[in-house]
């Protein structure tokens, strides 16, 4: 039978990549057929393949990130469980810290938690209508009990990228830790751990870096102990009770998810090849092009910064007279549009734009967005705002 249907235009890239570069499900189904194995525990020839695609994955990354031992990254499944485990395994009762009010909910909800059962302090700085943060700001913040500042890369709503290098240099100063979440930039901004100062990195495999879901990863700082998030299992030091202290079983404990970190490995190979500031300038054009459409519509108010400054691909935008949440059903069954909408588990970076009312649509482009796709979007934008106001 011939599928007559419209093919889907995705713009939802920042929620997760689609589609994948064909050899990521590639690997995921060689991985499936050939080495399904539970690896580092046994000896045997199926299993030692499936611990060489962990082991070969972390070096990928850790090229990527410029870490310098791939054993100090970690695999989770996804960038949620990756801050929880930095934000629980790292606090401390009386702890105070520092962190934005354009973060994520996984950041928010573990502060929070965190507030209400061991007593740490938490400072929510706030950044203007186009999430951009003032540095001096965070260094007022500091206090002798700050031990730990988070901070996203890139506001999921806004597309606001932020200082991490210049607030890195506060937290050196200051001894200070610091952790950014890159679930909106890992695979699509230029990443260095080191030069960037950045203790540890949150990232999805799901995202920029173009791999399955239920994949990603934490990176931690070699001078750094985080107490686990999960104990049992990892197929070394099977006789203690305590977890073990290597890295990085002391963080994965339980069966790794072998075929999508086999489709990770693939997907960061991918971003390599093509380079991170490749798809970066692709993207940011992109970004470009459809503000520029959007521009033209009178009813439409773009978030975030404006139109040629920098930001990540994702482009947050209002049309007056239309709820964000109909006009996302409307793009998805009439054009075959595909965007979000609602709050996009940011409220704070809502109150900042001043959308807590409404939220809004959120179109995000990725590596396979072409020109005709995002000007698909403007034109049908503009059609429903004419129907409306009609």
């Amino acid at each position: 039978m011939v599928n007559t249907e419209k093919p889907i235009i995705y713009l939802d890239h920042a929620a997760t990549s689609w589609p994948k570069p064909p050899e990521v499900t590639d690997a995921v189904i060689q991985a499936m057929l050939n080495d399904a194995a539970n690896p580092g525990r046994g000896s045997h020839a199926m299993a030692v393949r499936a611990s060489r695609i962990l082991f070969d994955t972390r070096k990928h990354l850790a090229k990527l990130f410029n870490i310098k031992n791939p054993n100090d990254i970690a695999f989770t499944s996804n960038t949620t469980m990756s801050l929880n485990m930095a934000i629980k395994g790292y606090l401390k009762p009386g702890d105070h810290i520092i962190t934005t009010s354009v973060e994520h909910n996984s950041v928010r909800r573990p502060l929070y938690y965190l507030e209400q059962t061991i007593g740490i302090e938490v400072t929510y700085l706030e950044s203007d209508e186009q999430g951009s943060l003032d540095i001096d700001e965070v260094s007022k913040a500091i206090r002798p009990q700050t031990t730990l500042i988070v901070v996203n890369h890139s506001s999921n709503l806004l597309g606001t990228i932020m200082p991490v290098a210049a607030i890195a240099e506060l937290t050196k100063k200051h001894g200070i830790k610091l952790l950014v979440d890159a679930a909106q930039s890992a695979g699509i901004l230029p990443i260095d751990v080191k030069a960037m100062g950045i203790d540890m990195l949150a990232f999805p495999g799901h995202k920029g870096l173009l791999g399955p879901q239920g994949t990603g990863g934490l990176y931690i700082d070699p001078e750094l102990q985080l107490a686990p998030l999960l104990h049992g299992g990892t197929g070394s030091q099977s006789e203690a009770r305590e977890q073990p202290l290597v890295r990085p079983d002391r963080y994965e404990a339980g069966t790794q998810n072998t075929p999508g970190i086999a489709g990770l490995k693939a997907g960061v190979q991918y971003v390599l090849n093509e380079t991170v500031q490749k798809i970066h300038t692709k993207e940011w054009a992109l970004s470009q092009r459809l503000m520029e459409g959007l521009k033209l519509i009178n009813e439409v108010k773009l978030l975030g910064p404006e139109l040629g400054e920098q930001r990540t691909g994702i482009v947050a935008f209002n049309v007056d007279g239309v709820d964000p949440s109909e006009l996302s059903f409307i793009l998805d069954q009439h054009y075959h549009i595909a965007v979000r909408a609602g709050f996009h588990c940011t409220p704070l970076a809502h109150a900042c734009a001043g959308t807590t009312e409404t939220g809004a649509i959120r179109a995000s482009v990725g590596v396979y967005t072409t020109d005709k796709e995002v000007d698909a979007l403007s034109a049908a934008i503009k059609e429903i705002a004419k129907q409306y106001k009609a």
